[in-house]
């Protein structure tokens, strides 16, 4: 663990992953699949649903990355893992369909601590996303979500997805500072461990209480939630 003191002292802006960090992409995702599935006839569990649909699409937006090819859109790959979820589950479905539950994740709601706590962190630094969703999404996601970050990036600067190196580095050269000037905030060990490779200090939001894996890129911080990062560090 990091001499916290060191770190307020290095760091100038507060990088923070958006989906499942900022906002409530488990949660939000649930309460907007629930009533669909139901009017499916599908008798499964919801959560369950959703926990597939998130993980087939960061594995197809992994596969996409290693493929070093032109940058596919979050909300393409989206598509294509709403359906690939619900192939699977033997639901009938629509691209309207389809495209009105990965929609919805522009509209998720922030954790209820996030407001107060991101408005304290801004007090000291400047506050900006760096997401993996597509700029239009991370747009739109501003009247939902109603945190006014100072800027907010999205991976297609870069044409890849976190946790690639390019990601990170492209951030750090948009803002004008040094790597190790930006705390990179995630709820996602796969985040933080990208970031910290990367050069960046890092902060684990650990959220579920879940151990850390065995890696040297452990993060600076770990606390678990929004609000204790903030009163650690401002």
């Amino acid at each position: 663990m990091t001499d916290v003191q060191k770190l307020k002292d290095t760091i100038k802006v507060c990088m923070f992953d958006q989906y499942g960090t900022v906002v409530d992409m488990q949660g939000g995702l649930v309460k907007i699949a629930t009533p669909f599935l139901k009017e499916k006839g599908w008798t499964g569990n919801p959560n369950s649903f959703v926990t597939w649909w998130r993980r087939t699409h960061f594995e197809n937006s992994m596969i996409d990355a290693l493929l070093h090819r032109e940058h596919t859109p979050y909300r393409e790959i989206g598509h294509r893992a709403v359906s690939q979820v619900m192939d699977r589950s033997g639901i009938k479905y629509t691209k309207d369909e389809v495209k009105y539950l990965v929609g919805e994740i522009e509209k998720l709601e922030c954790f209820p601590e996030v407001p107060e706590a991101l408005a304290k962190l801004q007090t000291r630094y400047k506050l900006v996303v760096l997401s993996n969703g597509d700029r239009d999404m991370l747009e739109t996601a501003k009247k939902y979500h109603r945190i006014r970050f100072d800027n907010v990036i999205s991976v297609a600067e870069a044409n890849s997805f976190k946790p690639h190196k390019a990601t990170y580095t492209k951030a750090a050269e948009i803002l004008g500072l040094k790597m190790d000037q930006i705390l990179f905030v995630a709820n996602h060990a796969f985040d933080v461990i990208g970031a910290k490779s990367a050069g960046m200090r890092t902060a684990m939001i650990n959220r579920r209480d879940r151990p850390f894996e065995e890696t040297p890129h452990q993060p600076d911080i770990t606390v678990p939630t929004m609000k204790d990062l903030a009163d650690a560090i401002v």
